[in-house]
């Protein structure tokens, strides 16, 4: 066990508990540990950005934590919102339906209903796959800053001929997902899977996760698959307004 991560998280958990901003001192002497460890717990903490100084050189947590906390919260409800959807989409289309939020540079399945065919696409919760290459992966991606694109600088693989491997290519498809509101797997990740997929925006209009289908490619071909976009789109957006997204 690292004493010294225990020791640098009860100094956070004291500081946002603690109604007002606290003294290295008045820590120490509350903590039991040595003046000189308390403050160089707090400046570790400063330097990742979960405290920070006063005007009086007290200290008092930053918003991180309550960012993080909102995340996994977020998380939660959206899997409890998203249910009912997902359920009339999978009866809908006869397809796997996923529920998937952004992880750095992957998309992890927070939630999945499987294809009642015995054809289908293979998948489980938790699991992982390439944001780039996946429909609901780039439906996110799409809606993503610069910076977070720039995660992906020299770590575009090829994993089918389909792959979108460039950054050029992958900047031209993310501008297209942004202006049509839905994203296409056209066997990017496995070469016989295919899906759509649209985004979920929570109140703040934040990319929180995106809802998608994916099936066999011999059975998903174009003309299904637009012909099951609206249901994808709309299902998505009746999601988000569930969390409380109103349109600009």
């Amino acid at each position: 066990m690292d004493k010294t991560l225990l020791k640098g998280l009860e100094v956070l958990e004291a500081l946002a508990m603690s109604e007002k901003p606290r003294g290295v001192s008045e820590l120490a002497r509350e903590m039991g540990l040595t003046r000189s460890n308390v403050h160089r717990t707090l400046k570790t903490l400063c330097a990742a950005g979960y405290a920070r100084q006063d005007g009086d050189g007290d200290y008092e947590c930053t918003l991180k934590l309550f960012q993080l906390a909102g995340s996994v919260v977020a998380r939660v409800d959206v899997k409890r919102e998203a249910e009912p959807f997902m359920a009339a989409l999978a009866a809908k289309t006869l397809e796997t339906v996923h529920l998937s939020v952004l992880d750095d540079t992957d998309v992890i399945y927070l939630h999945k209903i499987d294809s009642p065919q015995p054809v289908r696409a293979y998948s489980t919760i938790a699991g992982r796959a390439p944001a780039y290459c996946v429909a609901t992966g780039k439906a996110l991606l799409a809606f993503q800053d610069e910076e977070y694109l720039e995660r992906f600088r020299g770590r575009l693989q090829p994993h089918t001929p389909k792959t979108l491997a460039t950054a050029a290519a992958l900047r031209e498809e993310l501008a297209q997902v942004r202006e049509q509101g839905f994203a296409i797997n056209r066997g990017e990740w496995r070469e016989s899977v295919c899906g759509l997929a649209a985004p979920i925006f929570d109140a703040t209009r934040r990319p929180l996760a995106a809802l998608g289908i994916s099936g066999p490619l011999e059975r998903l071909k174009p003309a299904r698959l637009k012909a099951f976009t609206p249901d994808v789109v709309d299902a998505a957006r009746s999601i988000s307004e569930a969390l409380g997204y109103t349109a600009p």
